[in-house]
């Protein structure tokens, strides 16, 4: 199987026309980065639905088949995302599976898929990566081997993956996501991993998988470790609701197409010993607010600090948020950082906020920012090239001088810092002072300025230039070091606006609906209580998570690919003892009480007694997870091996093959799962 363990994922650049063929219409398609996707009306007697991908000039033997977790259901419609696509045009096959075993399907018109951009600090030849495509190659399909794992609200705590524990190689089946990333913190386990996110996640799904402080970890076991890792909403409705993520000593590391919603402090910290980590299309919305009176709507939407270097932050679309993003809290070294293509959507402050580092910052547009746009304190310098400012009241600042020396007090009372400004649009703005140019709201000012004026991007600052308090002089990075982007990646600040709006966030714009005032929100940065009053009642309208459909793939692959997340399901309440894949030997029963699992309520169980057996064939090595009624301790035989239960669930690895599972001692069985 190709490793397309694809997502149709869509921006609205494809086919959104009707087609209907034998029962099965399709609503809307369309094609966004790496990924596309289908829309179709419920089909009446379907039992379940299988959907298929392929490049448009394929033949139909090419077609793959998406994984089960990425097609869902909403009231009114059907929906499958494929992620992992390189760019290039694809059709999308829908299957309804009905009643007596016939199939129905329709296909898409071609759907035209575009690349991610790919550039910035996280892609700099001089980094230590190389990259920031954590589970995927460069060109968008998932790398060779990746595991993939699905989350959703009744998954997060029981989602299960072995991880290699040991430098021999000895594998460790984690459960819960928490455990899964605790796990990988070793650092035995590189082996790229891509976690998807389904829906809305909240704080409460993953108890007992983020830290004291609300903090889903992603830790590596020291400075920059490869972790080639991918954090990743799928379709346009993917949240991380009321947690945030914490990244610490990763390298390699992408986090997408997700929405956070009321985080505890900061959104994503970037905090300690990061390197090549590319955060980008996610929505930023309000945080919990916090103990200061700059915190009301949380703290830093996405930080970084502590040594943390080669990180790209782009075409994120920020909501408000009164801190943005702060670049350095305490380092003495070098460090380095993109921004780029980011919607500054009536935020405040600190975009970025900026200290010693040195950053790029070009194509974002500033959209009615209520205090300052990029502003920079001991000795940091800035790039700050082709974006458009609308409307920010001081769009680039420098500690203890030109514009934040004014009346109004200041931004910082730390040493100033330097920023090389070039070909931005600036409109409406309240304070700009150039060192050597008239071009601002002010006269030139070759001593107390906010920044100087390049004339081409390659032109060197001249040294003379110096922060007034702390006499640092700009760098000159941008034209010494490998930034990871050239001059023909640059977009036209007039094409800015139209850009980033279009692309900035989650795709097609995320599912969340709301247009600020411009004639309020420009110059307010208090919380806007009805978009606060919004957010806190945000509901997922998603039903069901997967077809549930038996596969009939036009092209089955004997070797299923590690990273699907095949699985054999049998629920014994409403299955019995009827399955098409395990021979089920032995008696039911409704009177030995219930058991909740995995937002299941079982009521009929397996009596495991001498003549009880379940036999079955993996045909690829495989995890099994059974779930019992007993005390801890109680065990069951498989493969004439006994294991004890722990918490009712007992959890095995088991090598392809027939395999057994037989009374040791009394218990009663509710469910299994066999996951490929």
């Amino acid at each position: 199987m190709m490793t397309l363990v694809v997502t149709l994922m869509v921006c609205g650049l494809g086919n959104t026309g009707v087609a209907q063929a034998a029962g099965v219409t399709i609503t809307g398609s369309g094609g966004w980065n790496e990924a596309a996707y289908v829309k179709w009306a419920p089909v009446s007697n379907a039992e379940g639905y299988n959907v298929y991908v392929k490049p448009a000039s394929a033949a139909d033997s090419q077609y793959q088949r998406i994984d089960n977790e990425l097609i869902r259901q909403y009231p009114s419609y059907w929906r499958a995302d494929a992620v992992g696509l390189a760019a290039g045009n694809y059709v999308l096959k829908v299957e309804a599976k009905l009643s007596g075993g016939s199939t129905v399907s329709a296909v898409t018109g071609a759907i035209a898929v575009a690349a991610h951009d790919r550039s910035g600090f996280a892609f700099s030849a001089a980094s230590t990566y190389g990259t920031g495509s954590g589970a995927y190659n460069d060109n968008g399909t998932l790398k060779s081997g990746a595991q993939v794992v699905y989350l959703t609200s009744d998954t997060a705590k029981t989602v299960t993956l072995d991880v290699k524990v040991s430098s021999s190689g000895g594998l460790q089946t984690a459960v819960g996501l928490g455990e899964i990333l605790s796990l990988r913190q070793k650092g035995y386990d590189k082996t790229p991993l891509a976690i998807r996110f389904i829906g809305k996640v909240t704080a409460d799904d993953l108890s007992g998988q983020l830290n004291s402080s609300g903090y889903l970890e992603v830790k590596g076991k020291n400075n920059y470790a490869e972790m080639n890792m991918t954090l990743e909403g799928i379709g346009d409705d993917a949240y991380a609701y009321g947690w945030g993520m914490l990244l610490r000593y990763a390298g390699n590391v992408e986090v997408r197409n997700l929405g956070f919603m009321l985080f505890p402090d900061d959104g994503i910290s970037l905090d300690t010993g990061n390197v090549n980590v590319w955060l980008h299309h996610n929505d930023l919305f309000y945080g919990t607010a916090g103990g200061d009176a700059d915190q009301a709507k949380g703290d830093g939407s996405t930080d970084m600090k502590k040594g943390s270097t080669y990180n790209t932050i782009s075409y994120n679309h920020y909501w408000d948020s009164g801190k943005a993003s702060l670049v350095g809290l305490s380092e003495s070294a070098q460090f380095y950082a993109t921004f780029h293509h980011n919607w500054f959507d009536h935020s405040d402050s600190r975009h970025p906020r900026i200290r010693v580092a040195s950053v790029h910052i070009y194509n974002n547009f500033y959209d009615g920012n209520a205090k300052y746009g990029v502003g920079v304190t001991t000795g940091a310098s800035a790039f700050v090239e082709s974006n458009y400012f609308r409307h920010a009241k001081n769009p680039m600042m420098s500690s203890l001088q030109g514009t934040d020396a004014l009346g109004e007090g200041t931004f910082s009372g730390e040493n100033g810092g330097m920023i090389k400004a070039f070909n931005n649009i600036i409109a409406d703005a309240n304070s700009l002072i150039y060192a050597n140019s008239n071009a601002g709201t002010a006269a030139a000012n070759a001593t107390s300025f906010d920044a100087y004026l390049a004339s081409s991007r390659t032109e060197t600052v001249p040294s003379s230039y110096k922060a007034l308090v702390g006499g640092t002089a700009y760098n000159n990075f941008d034209t010494s070091v490998d930034m990871g982007v050239t001059a023909a990646d640059i977009d036209p600040p007039g094409s800015v606006e139209t850009i980033v709006t279009a692309e900035a966030g989650r795709m097609n714009n995320g599912d969340f609906q709301w247009a600020f005032n411009d004639a309020t929100d420009d110059a307010s940065y208090a919380v806007n209580e009805v978009l606060m009053a919004k957010i806190k009642s945000y509901t997922t309208k998603l039903i069901a998570v997967g077809g549930n459909a038996n596969p009939t793939d036009p092209t089955p692959d004997p070797t299923p690919d590690p990273g699907t997340e095949q699985q054999v399901v049998h629920n014994f309440t409403s299955n019995g003892t009827a399955s098409d894949f395990f021979n089920i030997q032995g008696a039911l029963s409704t009177s030995k009480g219930s058991v909740s699992y995995n937002g299941l309520t079982l009521t009929q169980c397996l009596k495991f007694e001498s003549s009880t057996s379940i036999a079955f064939t993996a045909h690829a090595a495989s995890t099994l997870t059974l779930v019992f009624n007993s005390p801890d301790g109680t065990k069951v035989k498989i493969d004439g091996t006994s294991y004890p239960m722990t918490n009712g669930i007992v959890r095995v690895s088991l090598a392809s093959g027939t395999h057994a599972i037989t009374k040791d001692s009394v218990t009663n069985l509710y469910y299994m799962q066999l996951a490929y």
